[in-house]
């Protein structure tokens, strides 16, 4: 299928082929017919894609600052690939979407395939997208003015917060689909209004559906006229529906209102309150959040809970219903808003279009429709078909999940030992195209099943989200796989015994066993190789202290969902637990754990015991500052003392001959793990990571992350 996105790096649009998307169990598959280009947000990304480095720091002056703080810590090669990788992954653009239902998730009631919907999907022959994103559409209400239903709920929302009353007096700042939309919505709320921009024909719009205007086109000083229309009072309240970095719409916002006057920002524009102006008329500002209640909500969007109906009246979802509904009746008139319509295989002559045309307004993308309705994989549109099969000790990679981490981190390091990558998968394809592109795969899907039982893989990646890994894993077992995968291996009990069971089985059933590791990499880090060294010359107990300055990380964050990510105990914590369970070289005799508090459970302190005597206590906060090193490892051993920071700089005391080794850049040990993981692959030797040291630090981890108390120890 195709996509429109906008290559960040380059300043490129582009349309690239893609799998269809799968579609989740709280999802609905459409087959588009029409999107709407946003003129205003959209053409801002545009603008900040083609601009020069230096240009997009200025642009985002509160991510320089996290740059410079990432320099600091980690050293400024992995920060420059960080960035470069960042600015290089194609951005999906679009949020105005129409077509019919083509699948539905087994936990969607609400739609039947062949249902014409309005949703938030972006410009694609085909989407995915939340239950509660989508809307039905009127049968007396064509496509082409369909379309214009999600930018219609952004206008409605900011309405919705000023919460006008008939007769009332609002300005509106910026005429765009959204500042014309809005116009129509007061008006049919009984409203006054009155429109202000620079662009006469768009102004013209604005006075043909019953606002008066003020053109900025000669600089004119908005508020006397605007005061003036409000008969000497000052309106009550402002709608800003600009896309400018200019403080000017909210201070003559705040100049025009009356006293208690409402200020609602829909667009962008500069935020330097003359706080006088606020204080002395005790002006509300509120930011208006795109579509309404709901946006932005995990729970919401993606798991597919809706808000009580009688608790919150207005959903996303409820407005884009009403902005139909507004259509469907002819209180929104849209026929003099489109300005051009485009064939999606055309889209760079689109987004030219939007470029040079800065009086336009609504541009409509038109879809042809695929034939290809069940496709679930495709090959590379630019690859050369292979017929390439692979020999006896050659390893032919397939990977699950492009996301950040396998992107940037992973599918480099196993690209170093020149193996064959032959399929990516990502569930929407659009992650994976960019990969496969760079690092040369045959093909990308969206069906995990397809890539597994490709005959011609022998080795998974398997660097999906968390709550997938055991699934992952144990079909790849099934189908005689070897397996890397991205930690954790599992996140419940469960998963994990039943992992144990189908590994057993393997091992007895095959002549050649798979190899199967998790991506522990840390203890394959060049400073860990030599602590290790150094403490083989030490016999006895020794005491470990390792500091995490974890970060903090929003609750509503996927990983912090204990279904999905399983938590950051099971999803990180599980590396240090391994890096203490490898230098002591003991199992783990007991533990002991201590939370700050049931809100903040991922700020906790373990402490292990070993059976040699030793102890290791493992500080994970996440309520530091990013400027401090993230990984700290101290180790006391008979009068020694081993300091590592952040696996760059590792300092010795006492020890006669060691004092100090210095890397220019970090090394967390990743490209030697999966190095260490590939010979075993091509000599069928053990593992890398004993699975018993695996499956013990998996197991304990789950149990500490499965505490419903503050403290508790298992000893």
């Amino acid at each position: 299928m195709k996509q429109i996105v906008q290559d960040l790096q380059m300043g490129k649009t582009q349309v690239v082929e893609l799998p269809i998307p799968m579609v989740g169990p709280n999802q609905i598959g459409i087959r588009t017919s029409k999107t709407l280009i946003s003129s205003g947000t959209e053409r801002m990304l545009i603008d900040f894609s083609k601009a020069s480095l230096l240009g997009k720091a200025r642009q985002q002056p509160e991510k320089v600052k996290v740059v410079f703080d990432k320099i600091k810590t980690d050293g400024l090669v992995p920060t420059i690939e960080a960035v470069t990788n960042k600015l290089g992954a194609p951005m999906p653009l679009g949020y105005s979407n129409v077509g019919h239902v083509v699948s539905i998730g087994k936990h969607v009631s609400n739609f039947a395939v062949g249902d014409r919907v309005l949703s938030n999907g972006p410009h694609a022959e085909y989407v995915s997208v939340s239950k509660n994103l989508c809307v039905k559409v009127p049968d007396d209400v064509s496509d082409e003015e369909a379309v214009f239903g999600v930018i219609g709920a952004i206008a409605l929302q900011s309405i919705r917060l000023i919460n006008p009353t008939l007769g009332e007096t609002v300005a509106v700042f910026g005429l765009g689909l959204v500042g014309l939309l809005t116009i129509q919505l007061l008006r049919a709320n009984g409203c006054r209004v009155i429109g202000i921009d620079f662009d006469k024909k768009k102004l013209a719009h604005a006075q043909s559906f019953g606002a008066e205007i003020i053109s900025l086109s000669k600089n004119t000083d908005p508020v006397p006229s605007a005061i003036r229309f409000s008969r000497g009072r000052g309106v009550d309240a402002v709608i800003i529906a600009t896309a400018t970095d200019s403080d000017k719409p909210i201070q003559q916002a705040a100049q025009m209102s009356r006293k208690r006057g409402r200020v609602v920002l829909v667009g962008t524009a500069g935020l330097k309150i003359n706080r006088t102006d606020f204080f002395e008329k005790e002006i509300t500002f509120q930011v208006s959040c795109s579509y309404g209640p709901g946006r932005y909500d995990q729970n919401f969007e993606d798991n597919g809970v809706d808000y009580p109906f009688g608790f919150v009246r207005w959903t996303e979802q409820r407005n884009f219903e009403a902005v139909l509904d507004s259509i469907s009746d002819k209180t929104l008139k849209l026929e003099n808003l489109v300005s051009n319509t485009f064939n999606v295989s055309d889209a760079p002559s689109a987004y030219e279009y939007l470029s040079k045309n800065k009086s336009s307004l609504g541009i409509i993308i038109e879809y042809n429709g695929s034939t290809a309705a069940n496709l679930e994989v495709v090959k590379r549109f630019d690859a050369t078909p292979s017929n390439h099969k692979a020999k006896a000790g050659e390893i032919t990679v397939g990977v699950l999940g492009a996301g950040n981490y396998a992107s940037r981190v992973l599918i480099p390091c196993f690209k170093n030992f020149n193996i064959n990558f032959k399929s990516i998968v990502s569930a929407s394809g659009l992650t994976g195209h960019s990969v496969a592109n760079k690092f040369d795969f045959q093909y990308i899907s969206s069906d995990a099943n397809a890539v597994i039982n490709d005959p011609d893989i022998n080795t998974l990646i398997i660097a999906t989200r968390h709550d997938s890994h055991a699934s992952y894993t144990l079909k790849a077992l099934q189908a005689g796989k070897n397996i890397f995968v991205e930690k954790p291996l599992c996140i419940t009990l469960d998963e994990l015994d039943l992992i144990k069971k189908n590994v057993a089985a393997a091992q007895g059933e095959q002549r050649q066993k798979p190899i199967i590791t998790v991506g522990f990499n840390r203890r394959f880090s060049p400073h860990i190789k030599k602590i290790r060294q150094l403490l083989m010359e030490v016999p006895g107990p020794k005491t470990f202290i390792l500091t995490v300055n974890a970060g903090d990380i929003p609750s509503d964050h996927w990983t912090q969902n204990k279904g999905i990510g399983g938590g950051r105990i099971i999803g990180e914590m599980c590396h240090f637990l391994d890096l203490l369970r490898f230098l002591a070289d003991q199992p783990i005799k007991g533990w002991r754990c201590d939370k700050m508090s049931s809100e903040n459970s991922d700020t906790i302190t373990v402490t292990l015991t070993f059976f040699d005597g030793s102890l290791g206590t493992i500080h994970y906060f996440s309520n530091g500052h990013r400027s401090y090193v993230k990984e700290r490892i101290q180790i006391f051993a008979q009068g020694r003392i081993l300091e590592l920071d952040n696996f760059r700089s590792l300092r010795g005391y006492g020890w006669n001959s060691f004092s100090k080794m210095k890397l220019w850049h970090q090394d967390k040990g990743q490209n030697n793990c999966v190095g260490a993981f590939l010979t075993a692959v091509k000599e069928g030797t053990e593992p890398p990571i004993p699975l018993s040291e695996i499956f013990e630090v998996s197991k304990i981890c789950i149990e500490i992350a499965n505490l419903d108390i503050d403290s508790v120890s298992n000893n």
